[in-house]
């Protein structure tokens, strides 16, 4: 063999040997890839970001169309541009024991007591709607009633704030309202007003009022900026107050334990903070989750989002800053409250290994047998709210003990009780009233069972509480309590657990709605 054959064969043994060398490579990296435990951010490709509102909904916005007329239906007050030919002035003397004004607000269910607890809440979840979705509302021209209602219910919480340390947090005595039946325009029972202070405090009211307040300031701050000074105003002193003055509303007013009773507040003075931070972005407050954030925030324990506890809407919340702020992106602290939702969302998913099995056999998630929908309806509501986070910020997989879901899939779920409650489920009925062709009928409200030219007492308009007559006013909007875990509704005006609504159910909804309404990337800041 020559010399020159000889050269091109070592040439080609040595191509050869790289090649072999490569494949090798190649193969132990995909062991590798597939051995190493997934995290987010590994299996995560570089996507489309959602842009603009696309293509409407039209079921879900004319649903949500209908979401938002009910607090129009809720107001007390003098109202103005009223739509609703049934509803009236009503409680203009509202607060005049205390010399204060607070005919306006939103009464809570089917009654007439105005409870500021749940009434701060359906205020903060509001606002928070609006400030992720605002884009989806004003594409289907709803953004403006959203915001009106909204500043119906801040308009009270102001007027109930009349010194720092001082914030009247219910008008009217359930006792006196809940054993009559008649319409808020002509009651005449005495409407007493329940103050906390630095000597009866109650800091879980206290805090979720300054949420609500906080939240609105960057609702209001383009359109009306001395309004969203006022509320940042109030926001402010209500946190200081409920974080100096520490003690259990229901436990230091013992009335309202009945109704609605708090099982803690550390969640409500996280939520406030949380909400401080996102309204001001001073260090005081995002120093203060995270300080607090051992004592109070359950890290690990997936927690279910309602009026009464706001852990896993916090963590949500708090996530959104490890989204969209780099700067923040080493907190460790922060970076437990992510992990915590991301515990939550993998409860929601139906196929994770650690998925609740708090749900019917139709998919629907239910914890409880008063008010069930509620957490359904809240779950969904963050489930969309950490999807499009997480797609805004091209981060497509999410790991639930090692397994891998879409972000998308987040949104299918949200979808799945959405379209249930709309009617998609066994009874073929929809909770929420005047959407469809089946809903119900006969919710324990009030206002909307008592024809609008009756002339009634606290007693005789029982008669119309025991009718067998559907209500003569349809409660457009209206969120009704729901079914239970075995599939089952009893449309009567006796079942309170299942068939009437409330104002916090409405604002979850809406949320849900307006998420639900078309694609829209999220909001990089809220600020």
């Amino acid at each position: 063999m020559s010399e020159k054959s000889k050269s091109r064969g070592c040439f080609g043994w040595f191509i050869a040997l790289i090649v072999l060398a490569a494949v090798i490579l190649a193969v132990v990296y995909m062991v590798k890839s597939k051995m190493k435990k997934p995290d987010d951010n590994d299996d995560n490709e570089a996507g489309p970001v959602p842009g603009p509102p696309g293509a409407i909904d039209k079921k879900y916005a004319d649903a949500l169309k209908l979401a938002l007329q009910f607090f129009d239906i809720q107001k007390s007050g003098k109202l103005v541009n009223n739509t609703i030919p049934w509803r009236g002035d009503s409680g203009l003397k509202d607060g005049s024991e205390a010399n204060l004004d607070l005919s306006k607000g939103l009464y809570d269910a089917g009654d007439h007591i105005k409870f500021g607890f749940p009434m701060a809440f359906t205020a903060t979840v509001l606002s928070w709607s609006i400030l992720e979705y605002a884009d989806q509302m004003d594409a289907v021209n709803l953004l403006d009633p959203a915001k009106e209602s909204l500043k119906w219910t801040t308009d009270y919480f102001v007027k109930a704030h009349p010194s720092d340390n001082v914030l009247y947090i219910q008008v009217g005595d359930p006792e006196v309202d809940h054993p009559c039946w008649e319409r808020p325009e002509t009651m005449k029972g005495k409407r007493p007003v329940i103050k906390i202070d630095a000597d009866t405090p109650g800091t879980e009211v206290a805090a979720e009022t300054a949420a609500a307040m906080a939240s609105a300031s960057l609702v209001f701050k383009d359109s009306d900026p001395r309004y969203s000074a006022t509320l940042l105003k109030h926001a402010r002193q209500l946190f200081d107050f409920a974080d100096s003055k520490r003690g259990l509303y229901s436990v230091n007013i013992p009335e309202v334990q009945k109704f609605y009773n708090s099982t803690g507040y550390g969640d409500e003075l996280l939520w406030a903070a949380s909400w401080l931070y996102h309204a001001t972005e001073e260090k005081t407050y995002l120093d203060y989750v995270t300080k607090h954030g051992n004592e109070f925030a359950s890290f690990g324990n997936p927690t279910w989002f309602s009026w009464d506890d706001k852990l896993a809407g916090t963590q949500v919340l708090l996530s959104r800053l490890l989204f969209f702020k780099k700067d923040l992106s080493g907190s460790k602290a922060l970076a437990s409250y992510r992990g915590t939702a991301k515990a939550v969302m993998c409860g929601l998913l139906p196929k994770s290994p650690t998925a609740t099995g708090s749900r019917s056999n139709s998919g629907l998630v239910l914890v409880s047998d008063w008010n069930p929908l509620q957490q359904s309806v809240s779950a969904a509501f963050l489930a969309s709210l950490f999807s499009d986070y997480m797609l805004t910020s091209r981060i497509h997989k999410i790991s639930c003990n090692g397994k891998i879901f879409k972000a998308t899939e987040l949104r299918d779920f949200a979808k799945s009780q959405a379209d249930y409650i709309l009617g998609k489920n066994p009874m073929g009925m929809s909770f929420v009233v005047g959407y469809g062709d089946k809903y119900p009928e006969y919710i324990h409200h009030r206002g909307a069972s008592i024809p609008a030219d009756a002339t009634t007492g606290c007693l005789d308009g029982f008669k119309y509480f025991n009718s067998t007559k559907p209500n003569p006013n349809i409660a457009y909007g209206a969120l009704v309590g729901g079914p239970y875990l075995n599939e089952t509704f009893s449309d009567s005006r006796e079942n309170v657990r299942q068939n009437e609504p409330t104002t916090y159910n409405n604002a979850l909804l809406v949320g849900l709605l307006s998420s639900l309404v078309t694609t829209s990337s999220a909001l990089q800041s809220l600020k």
